[in-house]
């Protein structure tokens, strides 16, 4: 029977079950995910029996309670319906009520189909109404809807809380993943199964002790390693999750860990706090409910931004109870990675209000000259923009890794032949010549020539498995873990201002340091420093800043020099350094026109002082504007005070108050401010400052001569890199300045076009200007930088910089760091608004650079990686005549990563010498990484130093962190970390090189001492009738990789150079080989198997041919197998011993030690081993009694090994000889030059490159707009007298070093000069 139930829908938010008989259970369940859960719950803790479903009607159902639900929020509605299941007792009923959210007054009308005798719920089409999902597939996130202070609610959502977790095992599932992921690497498991042959007796020949001994070696290291790494990580986390915070729960604020704040919490920071997650900013302690953050987490930059709240939460301020009365609701988009982005709507009393990136502090922020602030938290933990810039870590290899994979493939196929071919012969032998020996070498029972074959099969690919050995997965390890070291230990990379060491993060990538091709640096605090100094200045035509001799000729500044004193004035700032005597006598003078610029300088501006402790300090937006205020403060024109109708200055020690009439703020159109203040006098005056083309466009004709001298000043100013700015003035006429203000003021209160009709008035108050004269800001540069750059590039490693600052500030550094320079051929400006126009522009720059070019690039399609499965595409590099650049910003760039134009993009910025990204996303860095990956096949390398940088940091090959003031996410999710750029030259062209070629000559040495040893196994088998008998000593296989070996082979690895880090600096193209892979590639495997395949043949048939028919020199047959095999093995070990002294370029004691040691070892070893004494004790385990004495104490064994080590060694001095005469590649024509001079090179000195240049620099000021609306909004003094904690509690608190806007006197160790590092 079937029957078909409606049921109904009331809009009511609760009921309570009327009708139900008095025997009846009612359960009231809250469906949060899955109804289906619901209905088997419900059912399945009953008797079974047939199931009967009755219709409910909205009557049966009362509701006693209003809605509680706030205006502007939609109602949770109640779906009732009723389930029943018959029991034993037909007068037993089960009621149960389902609990969902619904739209708004809506009435669903379900449907649900009932069959007697089973349950058949229609459960698909019910979820789909319902806008659930069966199973447990989880739903992207698409928005994002929270409520404050309602934790249950928000719960329900399941966001992910404030925990991170970074580590990948816990104590039951480390032993099982670890060895999981070992097992994966194909030399483990092919090592275990090796041992599982081992263990069956009709096939071994070896003991299970060769295997087993070095397997678990293996994989204790690795597992030590990977445990010691990831305990490191909890600890990190642990140390982050254990945070306290204060958080608003039921009334109160509780201080809580940060793992238990949830999304929805209401938090309190105080001052200097680390932002515990993305929060919504709801009041502060400061005007305007402003707070200023520092973002040397996120971005690197340590000058504060400014955030605010909304006016409508700022009313809350510190009161806890509005605070915890607070019920907004905030809608908004869902976790990603954008740090500059943030969009969403709060609903609060029947209001929305709109949300942006001004209304949010990030997680990884520091509150800084804030008091206290609350928050809404928004994202928590692993959904915060810091974590989801994190990325997902994967797993990198360099590039010698995978061809290790393929190459072990390879070998293993290979071991299948030589098996193959050896168990063939035994299958033939036994079939003609075994039945002669069955006599006194029965055969087993059942076993004939093909299953002897068979099993001769398996016993050789026991015995040759010494072809891959594991010993060489430990020495590749140990040797990685040295190099490391070398760069932990490497007091050259050294920081001593911040004690900041170098630091190797992980020791798996060290070899790919001497392969980078590409580059891809952030600008601001990886290049920069991101402080700004004031160095030089024009005023009224004349030149200050350079100091002369007495021939007029320019002196270089250096630390030494004598600085300008200041004592003159008691405000001046102690840091401030300038070194031109003659400025400050020209200011104390009375000059007028250079007071008028200082003047200038301490009026137009947006910065705010502030006093604390009786020390000034100044809060800009940004470094530039600080450094120009803070020039003006030690020439005597001190910037005291504002308020929205006057600013305060010190003149020369007199108190002078100018009232601010109007201000004229910064933008990125505008590219210049303006302020009109009124004198004491009464005198009007305009003040602007801003790019030098802007300014010079507005000035009155009378000033063209002082035009063309302040032309020429720029132009040196700009020469030496340094930003500048114009400066000029106005007076005005008081009548025609009220008519003004009257039509601004109409203008600034226009619903339409106000922007333009503005626009339109500043334009024409600014005209008709008098020149003051320029300033020259230095954004300094790290030291080192342009030397560095230039190191690098003789290397022939391309750098791009991608950067989020603004284009000119880009191009700015890429002139300072020597990246792009006059004398190039053309600089490519890529800046356009639309896909078509950034095709074309693509397109003109690649034709302009190769006129006779193809239109299609050429592209290599092959395959790569085990079993050839990775399809790659590699596009050919295009040479072009003449140096090239390209500036690209990153509104372009999203348009030319698409995947119809990302062939053009990299097609042409490869053609480049230098390219500069600006306005890039943190999603874009990586994207041009990942570009250059896919299609170069070229190892990269990214370094940065804030979070912005860590998704760019993980898409390379080698990721390099800055650390130190800047702020520590981008290294802790680096391989690399040390404290400044200039560092990168030691770490790639000595580090990285010496890396590079120490593996490569490792592997080639390993793998030809080790092909020799198992090529004399297989001609060997020729002549034992294929019976898998080894031809050494067992104990010599044992201990020939382990003892015999190990150490030299470890020394080379370790202490060899071709040449010392001064030659490697001296000469950059010695990096070449290993961007080519010269060193160690297929080509290198296969002379390295054929020099193998020649040394066994010479190490098996000449101790053969020697040995046949020969007796002692008392007559006595000495040809057996136990003296055979101490004679190969003995010229074996001679042989490779001298092979690895024909490898070393550097000779260490160690080396030498290590070298003579192995062989002392080994003849000790031998007469001990087949001593009567060992023989007597283990007679089973030593049988080579008295072989050692009774054969080496013949003239022709010695002989024997005499001649074999020749002919093994005279191929290989031959072709070295021939190669460096006719050949010479750039190592051997830098180590001839070595043995020339015997001495060592100078070191390169530190030497500010000067150019000539007829660019300059555009508007050095702020990347956003300032504070100019704040500084008039006649609100920004504080509500409450509250006194502020200083800014440092401690005046020697590294922290406090790096931040460029606060001015007072902080202690400084002197850096050493550039000759201590290089």
């Amino acid at each position: 029977m079937k029957m078909s139930i409606t049921t109904s829908v009331s809009p009511s938010p609760q009921f309570y079950c009327r009708s139900a008989p008095a025997s009846a259970l009612c359960l009231n369940i809250q469906v949060q995910s899955s109804l289906a859960a619901v209905f088997a719950q419900a059912l399945c803790h009953y008797p079974e029996g047939d199931p009967v479903l009755f219709p409910v009607a909205a009557h049966d159902f009362a509701s006693p309670t209003p809605s509680h639900h706030t205006t502007g929020t939609p109602p949770a509605l109640l779906h009732s319906c009723l389930l029943s299941r018959s029991l034993r007792s037909p007068s037993v009923w089960v009621y149960v009520l389902v609990t969902l959210p619904f739209p708004r007054d809506s009435d669903i009308i379900l449907l649900t189909e009932v069959y007697y005798g089973s349950v058949e719920l229609n459960m698909g089409s019910l979820l789909s109404q319902l806008g659930l999902e069966c199973g447990r597939k989880e739903v992207k996130e698409e928005e994002r809807h929270l409520r404050a202070n309602d934790r249950e609610l928000n719960l329900s959502y399941k966001y992910a809380d404030n925990a991170i977790k970074t580590s990948k095992y816990n104590i039951f599932t480390f032993l099982p993943l670890n060895l999981f992921e070992q097992f994966q690497r194909l030399a483990n498991a092919y090592f275990l199964f090796l041992l599982c042959l081992q263990l069956i007796p009709e096939i071994s020949s070896l003991s299970w002790f060769t295997t087993v001994v070095p397997l678990v070696l293996v994989l204790s290291m690795t597992m030590a390693k990977d445990g010691s790494d990831d305990i490191n990580r909890q600890r990190c986390d642990r140390q982050v999750n254990n945070r306290k915070v204060e958080v608003l729960i039921d009334g109160e604020l509780r201080s809580e860990k940060w793992m238990d704040v949830q999304v929805g919490d209401i938090i309190k920071l105080e001052n200097n706090q680390f932002v515990t997650a993305d929060l919504l900013l709801l009041s502060s302690s400061e005007p305007l409910n402003l707070v200023y953050i520092e973002t040397a987490e996120l971005d690197g930059e340590t000058n504060l931004k400014v955030k605010q709240a909304l006016t409508v939460t700022g009313e809350l301020e510190d009161s806890i109870e509005k605070l915890a009365n607070f019920n907004g609701e905030v809608r908004c988009e869902p976790p990603n990675n954008r740090l500059d982005k943030f969009t969403g709507t709060l609903t609060l009393k029947g209001e929305t209000y709109s949300l942006d990136n001004e209304r949010v502090l990030l997680r990884g922020c520091t509150l800084r000259n804030t008091q206290w602030c609350f928050g809404l938290v928004v994202f928590g933990g692993p959904d915060t923009k810091l974590m989801q810039n994190c990325g997902k870590t994967t797993f990198k290899r360099t590039s010698i890794d995978r061809l290790m994979n393929v190459l072990v493939l390879s070998i293993f196929g290979f071991l299948a032949l030589m098996c193959l071919i050896l168990a063939i012969g035994n299958g033939i032998w036994e079939y003609q010549e075994g039945s002669k020996f069955a006599t006194f070498l029965p055969k087993q029972e059942g076993v004939n020539a093909p299953f002897s074959a068979f099993l001769t099969f398996w016993s050789y690919v026991i015995i040759l498995n010494t072809v891959v050995p594991i010993s060489l997965y430990v020495s590749v390890e140990i040797i990685r873990l040295g190099n490391s070291l070398y760069i932990d230990w490497d007091r050259k990379m050294y920081y001593p201002k911040s004690d900041t060491p170098a630091e190797a993060r992980t020791t798996t990538l060290n070899e790919e340091l001497g392969q980078i091709k590409y580059i891809f640096s952030d600008k601001t605090g990886t290049l920069t420093q991101n402080i700004m100094t004031f160095n030089k200045c024009s005023i009224n035509g004349k030149s200050y800043g350079e100091l002369l001799d007495f021939s007029g000729q320019r002196v270089e500044i250096h630390e030494k020099t004598e600085k300008v004193d200041f004592s003159w004035n008691n405000l001046a700032d102690p840091k401030f350094c300038f070194h031109d005597h003659s400025l400050v006598e020209v200011v104390r003078e009375g000059n007028p026109e250079v007071q008028a610029f200082f003047r200038l300088l301490a009026l137009c501006h947006t910065v705010m002082p502030e006093e604390k402790e009786g020390e000034l300090y100044y809060q800009a937006q940004s470094p530039d504007e600080g450094a120009l205020v803070t020039a003006a403060r030690n020439f005597g024109f001190v910037f005291r005070s504002r308020t929205p109708e006057s600013i305060t200055v010190v003149e020369m020690g007199e108190l002078v108050t100018y009232e601010l009439l109007a201000l004229l703020d910064f933008n990125n159109v505008r590219k210049r401010m303006s302020v009109i203040v009124r004198s004491p006098e009464g005198k009007l005056t305009l003040y602007c400052k801003g790019a030098d083309t802007i300014i010079f466009e507005r000035l009155n004709p009378s000033c063209s001569k002082l035009k063309e001298v302040t032309t020429e000043h720029l132009n040196e100013y700009a020469g030496d890199g340094l930003r500048t700015l114009a400066l000029a003035y106005k007076d005005i006429d008081p009548e025609y300045m009220e008519e003004w203000k009257l039509r601004h003021h109409e203008a600034s209160t226009a619903m339409d076009e106000r922007e333009e009709k503005l626009d339109v008035l500043y334009e024409e108050i600014e005209k008709g200007l008098l020149l003051l004269g320029s300033t020259a800001v230095e954004d300094k540069l790290q030291d080192g930088v342009p030397q560095t750059i230039e190191q690098l590039s003789k290397a022939d490693i391309k750098i791009w910089v991608l950067t989020g600052d603004k284009q000119e500030t880009a191009e700015n550094i890429g002139y300072s760091c020597n990246m792009l320079r006059e004398e190039m051929t053309e600089v490519f400006i890529v800046s356009t608004n639309t896909a078509e126009e950034v095709r074309k522009e693509l397109q003109t720059a690649r034709r302009k650079m190769r006129p006779d070019g193809p239109e299609e690039p050429t592209v290599t399609k092959s395959r790569s990686g085990l079993f050839c499965l990775l399809k790659t595409e590699t596009v050919a590099d295009e040479p072009v005549d003449g140096e090239y650049a390209m500036v690209i910003n990153g509104h372009s760039l999203a348009f030319a990563l698409e995947k119809d134009m990302e062939m053009e993009l990299l097609r042409t910025a490869c053609m480049c010498q230098t390219v500069i990204c600006c306005r890039v996303t943190p999603l874009q860095k990586a994207q041009v990484v990942e570009l250059v990956k896919k299609y170069k096949q070229a190892i990269t390398l990214a370094i940065g130093d804030g979070a912005n940088d860590v998704s760019m940091i993980k898409a390379a090959h080698i990721g390099v962190g800055i650390s130190g003031q800047e702020g520590m996410q981008a290294v802790l999710s680096s391989d690399f970390s040390f404290a400044q750029f200039r560092y990168l030259q030691r770490l790639l062209l000595v580090h990285g090189r010496w890396s590079y070629l120490r593996m490569c000559k490792f592997l080639r040495y390993f793998f030809y001492k080790n092909f020799t040893f198992t090529f004399v196994h297989f001609w060997y088998g020729f002549f034992c009738g294929f019976s898998a008998q080894t031809v050494y000593d067992e104990w010599f296989i044992t201990l020939y990789n382990l003892v015999y070996t190990a150490l030299p082979v470890l020394a080379l690895s370790l202490f060899d150079q071709d040449v010392n880090d001064r030659w490697s600096f001296q000469y950059p193209k010695l990096y070449a080989p290993g961007q080519l892979n010269q060193y160690f590639s297929k080509r290198a495997f296969v002379y390295t198997l054929l020099h193998s395949g020649y040394s066994s043949l010479v190490l098996f048939f000449i101790p053969w041919a020697a040995m046949h028919d020969t007796v002692r020199d008392d007559g006595k047959d000495i040809v057996d197998y136990q003296s055979f095999a101490l004679l190969a093995q003995t010229c074996l070990l001679i042989a490779v011993s001298i092979q690895l002294g024909l490898d070393t370029h550097y000779w260490t004691s160690v080396n030498q030690f290590f070298l003579w040691g192995s062989l002392c070892v080994y003849f000790a070893v031998i007469f001990t081993m087949y001593s009567n004494g060992m023989f007597l004790i283990f007679t089973s385990s030593f049988p080579f009694i008295g072989t050692a004495r009774n054969s080496l104490n013949q003239p022709n064994m010695w002989l024997t090994m005499l001649l074999t080590s020749i002919l093994c060694v005279l191929p290989v001095v031959a072709y070295r000889f021939l190669r460096i005469l006719l050949w010479p590649t750039i190592n051997d024509k830098v180590r001839y030059k070595v043995r020339q001079d015997k001495v060592l090179p100078p070191a390169p000195r530190r030497v500010q490159a000067r150019r000539t240049s007829t660019r300059r620099s555009g508007y050095a000021f702020s990347h956003a707009q300032g504070y100019g609306d704040l500084v008039t909004s006649g609100k920004f003094l504080r509500r409450s007298p509250k006194s502020r904690p200083a800014l440092f509690s401690q005046t020697d608190s590294p922290l406090a070093q790096t931040q460029p806007q606060f001015y007072r006197t902080i202690s400084e160790r002197e850096e050493p000069p550039l000759s201590s590092w290089d």
